[in-house]
């Protein structure tokens, strides 16, 4: 990591520090406690250091517990349940990333894409970690956007593709662990699909951002094996080396991050050594395209 303190863009009153963590996207905020009584100076500066950076890492935040953690996410807006899995028991809207129930989370996407108004924001905070391994990874897909040659990106503006939660599970693995299917079964126990334009635009910063992860089905128009190969060829933009940051998760850790402006994965490196993690996701808006279109929902609920 970099040691370099960042001076705060508008900064009214606060004893932040945020420091960089990699060049593409992240950033680590030093001297706050997160909670839901955070002063509204504070908070609108996590709000804009999250536009900027896309992703946030808070260290040292031991003292958040499940309904602390719940009471605080709302202060970005309305908190949602998993619609398929059930919320960690004694919460309302609490997702539980626990290894031992097969849940890891291991291929590149944005949370939750096969609703049309998937998630704006997820907030996730570390309560049992590896010795090693299990880091989280985050890919920046404005930037990806942003990178495309031309032709590529015209390409990517024309498309529309179907996201659901019904993804081959299986495909990039070499052995899949019986707790692993039966997760899988709970996650697709309901067909969830959208229609996503490919490219979006951001609701807050105008910005461009590319719209893809492994929900991604297929593009409309284009059959299965085309649409497989144009996924890969953009995908690859977004999870390029130089497009990501890493987090090595220690316990009391809270990572936010830009659900509309990102991609993650978990790295699947360590054994069989418990990992849980508790996730809150914030409602996020339907995305629009270019061309003013909206995300139309193609199963009904």
């Amino acid at each position: 990591m970099s040691e370099t303190l960042e001076p705060n863009a508008a900064r009214v009153a606060s004893s932040l520090k945020i420091r960089r963590v990699a060049g593409a996207l992240g950033a680590e905020v030093q001297g706050v406690r997160l909670s839901a009584d955070l002063d509204e100076v504070t908070f609108t500066e996590i709000k804009q250091a999250l536009n900027r950076h896309k992703v946030l890492f808070f260290r040292n935040q031991n003292h958040l517990g499940d309904e602390e953690q719940e009471v605080f996410a709302q202060r970005f807006g309305t908190v949602v349940p998993h619609p398929t899995v059930p919320s960690a028991e004694g919460t309302r809207a609490l997702f539980s990333v626990d290894s031992k129930q097969g849940a890891r989370a291991d291929s590149w996407h944005s949370d939750m894409t096969f609703q049309p108004n998937y998630p704006k924001l997820s907030l996730l905070r570390a309560v049992v970690t590896p010795e090693a391994g299990g880091d989280t990874v985050w890919a920046n897909t404005t930037a990806a956007y942003e990178n495309l040659p031309e032709p590529l990106k015209r390409l990517a503006e024309s498309l529309r593709a179907v996201h659901t939660n019904t993804y081959d599970y299986a495909s990039s693995r070499a052995t899949v662990s019986a707790k692993a299917l039966e997760y899988h079964g709970v996650f697709t126990r309901e067909n969830y699909e959208t229609e996503h334009p490919v490219v979006r635009i951001h609701p807050e910063t105008g910005e461009r951002t590319l719209l893809l992860g492994h929900f991604v089905k297929k593009f409309q128009g284009v059959s299965l094996r085309d649409s497989r190969r144009i996924f890969e060829l953009l995908q690859e933009h977004v999870v390029s080396q130089d497009n990501i940051v890493r987090w090595s998760w220690q316990p009391g850790d809270v990572a936010i991050w830009d659900n509309r402006a990102t991609q993650h994965r978990a790295i699947n490196d360590y054994g069989s050594e418990p990992r849980l993690l508790r996730r809150s996701t914030v409602e996020g808006e339907t995305p629009v395209g270019l061309d003013g279109l909206e995300s139309i929902p193609l199963t009904t609920h």
